[in-house]
């Protein structure tokens, strides 16, 4: 299955997003996942990627679309966040100091705790492309 969304870059349709992945996953695959644990995780890398693109790439410019892309194939997601900002170099990101108080800078850390593999490519036909890949397991039987 592939569906892909074409969002505003503005958080008030964050629900919009989450709603779209989950409803999408829950109608391809049915009860063969435990939900109640695996929303969540998809739930928070997704809004992690999102917001990332709203406060950065597309800082105050709600008219730039974000495209989002689902791919399953079998238990196998593979989700794509595009967006048309400058980018974010990653050799620059060093992971947060918990004892320094940092506000900000945890939502890579995040995103590679939660999914299988994450990568970042920088300008791909004028776009940049933040891509979450995770497998889902079966839900266990009683």
């Amino acid at each position: 299955m592939k569906t892909e969304l074409h969002v505003p870059s503005d958080l008030k349709f964050l629900t919009i997003v989450e709603g779209w992945l989950l409803g999408s996953l829950e109608a391809e695959i049915g009860d063969s996942v435990d939900w109640s644990r695996q929303s969540n995780r998809l739930r928070l890398a997704l809004v992690e990627a999102y917001s990332n693109v709203v406060r950065h790439a597309h800082r105050d410019q709600p008219n730039i679309p974000v495209l989002i892309r689902l791919e399953l194939k079998n238990q196998d997601i593979a989700l794509e966040i595009w967006d048309y900002g400058k980018g974010f170099d990653l050799s620059t990101y060093l992971p947060p100091n918990p004892h320094d108080k940092q506000e900000s800078g945890y939502g890579w850390l995040i995103m590679n705790r939660l999914m299988d593999r994450v990568e970042y490519r920088l300008q791909v036909n004028g776009r940049n492309c933040l891509k979450l890949e995770t497998s889902l397991p079966k839900a266990e039987t009683a």
